[in-house]
């Protein structure tokens, strides 16, 4: 009877370890936003549910589960958590990630840990299901810009088209009918086809090309923070150009010069986006020389926006290249808190003199007032 004992546990035992908790298999899925469904932006936390198969045939006390998220920066979060598993049944685990910043996120290994049902062997298992996910950059709603403004003083000669936003008669497609439409833009042909009101949709009259440009070169930023304001002020930006409209384009000069072409569709401005999740402050050189690889993507009487921190001569450099491609140049200063006041005078001051123009913001919830929407 004790060699049938002590056989039984020893069979137990290597059974436990050479197929016991190695054969547990998961799957992890992710929360969605509602009102966007698949979307998530710098601040928000994500709610992470993993399901669990344990093995059937071997009975486990407990699971311990670790989990490892690791951002594109190298920084990393462990999640531990414990689960009874249910017999011939999944289990399921649900946990909570803090406030996350922008970036690209990645899950390693979920490490499963157990123990018999004596408490004497400690087995461990592993299993891969992938899982990625990416945090857009931190925004804010910008209501107007007077940049654009119809009556703004701030575009030059250069500026060869109408600043107006005024509808044209050329018809570019059918929307769905908003109360207090016109009788004479109700498409009809359109309403009798699907049942449902439809209005026309017509061209609006062009304004200028914009093409942002951040800098991203690390001698530019003395803290962190200022560098995250400038991505957060270009993903701003990019979100007021396609609510109004604008045809704008990207170029980000890092180690890797990148440039996306003037647009207003939503796959190119989406492009422009992901492009800032896990973009780094590491490029190094001269502007000039970057600028002009990429001078195709810069178009005649464009206006050039520069995000930057710089106030010297690299930045009149810069501005005045644009000058010379017949741009109309326009700097948004990322300041260090407490410097603003002093930084924006400064450059008011530089820039008029040489008849440019610029704001300094040292927080993005100042981003609106500067551009003359008001403050959030």
């Amino acid at each position: 009877m004790l060699f049938t004992m002590i056989s039984l546990l020893a069979l137990y035992w290597v059974a436990g370890g050479m197929g016991g908790i190695k054969r547990i298999r998961g799957s992890r899925s992710l929360s969605q936003n509602e009102d966007r469904p698949g979307l998530l932006k710098a601040g928000e936390q994500v709610q992470i549910r993993l399901q669990i198969q344990p093995p059937r045939f071997m009975p486990l006390p407990y699971i311990i589960v670790r989990e490892h998220l690791q951002r594109h920066n190298g920084d990393s979060w462990i999640f531990e958590d414990s689960l009874v598993p249910h017999f011939n049944k999944d289990s399921i685990l649900t946990y909570q990630t803090p406030p996350l910043e922008r970036g690209k996120y990645v899950f390693s290994g979920t490490e499963c840990h157990s123990e018999d049902i004596f408490g004497l062997m400690k087995h461990k298992g592993v299993f891969e299901t992938g899982g990625e996910f990416r945090i857009l950059p931190r925004t804010v709603f910008i209501p107007n810009w007077q940049l654009h403004s119809r009556n703004s003083r701030l575009a030059g000669p250069e500026t060869a088209v109408s600043m107006s936003r005024r509808e044209t008669t050329q018809i570019n497609g059918v929307r769905d009918y908003i109360y207090g439409d016109r009788i004479s833009r109700i498409h009809w042909n359109a309403t009798a086809k699907t049942g449902a009101w439809k209005s026309k949709e017509f061209e609006h009259e062009s304004l200028p090309k914009t093409i942002l440009v951040l800098d991203a070169h690390t001698l530019s930023y003395t803290q962190p923070s200022q560098f995250e304001l400038a991505v957060s002020t270009a993903a701003s930006l990019l979100e007021y150009g396609s609510r109004e409209r604008i045809s704008m384009g990207l170029c980000t000069l890092g180690k890797t010069v990148r440039a996306f072409a003037p647009a207003e569709g939503y796959l190119e401005r989406q492009q422009m986006l992901h492009h800032l999740v896990d973009i780094h402050a590491d490029g190094y050189g001269g502007y000039k020389e970057k600028l002009e690889g990429k001078r195709q993507y810069f178009p005649s009487g464009a206006f050039f926006i520069l995000i930057s921190p710089l106030t010297d001569d690299k930045m009149l450099g810069i501005m005045r290249w644009a000058k010379s491609r017949h741009m109309t140049p326009y700097q948004i200063h990322t300041g260090i808190p407490g410097q603003t006041v002093y930084r924006q005078g400064s450059l008011k001051t530089v820039l008029q003199e040489r008849g440019m123009k610029g704001v300094t913001v040292s927080s993005l919830s100042d981003l609106p007032a500067a551009l003359g929407g008001g403050r959030i």
